[in-house]
């Protein structure tokens, strides 16, 4: 993540309509097989609710979507704190979203072992059907050249975590999977998580970054300033931009782009 990266908005809602903007424009023309990467966080929430409407539903091809996750709370499904619940309420359901395109981290099973080897067998099933080739094949390795996702969403947290991968965690350092169980929580709510990792998320044609809030300012700025924070890790082999309110801005917003 880099200063040219950031885009600053006059405030939240400005914040939220560019990201329905540059959402709805990067998903309407996915092939037959497409992809999008769902973030968590009470910062997008507004920004599902928004696509739900006109004029944006109208520009998401749901019938040629398929809807992953970046992380997941290590709770029941319909547990208020499940991303996926979230997800489903504000932005899926309201799309008429498919139940079987809906891939969701199994959290019915017995630890977050088995619940992160299920979903990076998940992934390797639909990267292998996207783009052909054997799922053991696809386990091993994500051709750059063959993006796993169209579009994936994030968040920042107010330590520098993205996803569920927290500073000082081993997760943060993990190249060999696509999807880690993470038993230790860095900020509430101190849950087990299971997340995708560094590699998994960066096998996009696009990353966009939601960032919202003064509580944001200072790990933005640590990040910008080249401090090693795990969203600042973060990358695409694909577009890569940071969309943030003046609240979350660095003050000023070092050499980044202002559409206020």
């Amino acid at each position: 993540m880099k200063a040219e990266d950031l885009v600053v908005l006059d405030d939240k809602t400005a914040l939220v309509e560019a990201a329905a903007e540059r959402i709805a424009a990067a998903l309407e023309n996915v092939g037959e097989r497409g992809a999008v990467c769902l973030t968590g966080g009470s910062t997008i929430l507004p920004v599902y609710r928004r696509l739900a409407e006109a004029p944006y539903r109208a520009r998401i091809p749901v019938a040629r979507l398929h809807w992953f996750f970046g992380d997941e709370r290590f709770v029941p499904a319909d547990d208020s704190r499940s991303n996926a619940r979230q997800a489903r309420e504000t932005l899926l359901e309201p799309l008429g979203v498919p139940a079987e395109r809906i891939h969701a981290v199994p959290t019915d099973v017995k630890s977050l072992e088995a619940a992160a080897k299920a979903y990076q067998d998940d992934l390797v099933r639909f990267y292998a059907s996207r783009h052909g080739g054997s799922a053991g094949a696809c386990a091993r390795a994500l051709d750059p050249q063959k993006p796993l996702f169209d579009l994936v969403l994030m968040g920042l947290g107010g330590d520098g975590h993205t996803a569920s991968l927290f500073p000082g965690k081993p997760a943060v350092e993990v190249t060999d999977r696509l999807v880690v169980g993470v038993p230790e929580a860095g900020l509430a709510p101190f849950v087990p998580r299971v997340s995708l990792t560094l590699p998994a998320l960066a096998s996009t044609k696009a990353m966009l970054f939601v960032v919202s809030g003064a509580d944001k300012r200072d790990p933005l700025a640590r990040i910008l300033a080249g401090e090693d924070l795990p969203a600042g890790r973060a990358h695409a082999n694909g577009a890569f931009t940071v969309l943030a309110d003046r609240a979350a801005a660095p003050d000023p917003p070092p050499a980044s782009k202002d559409l206020s």
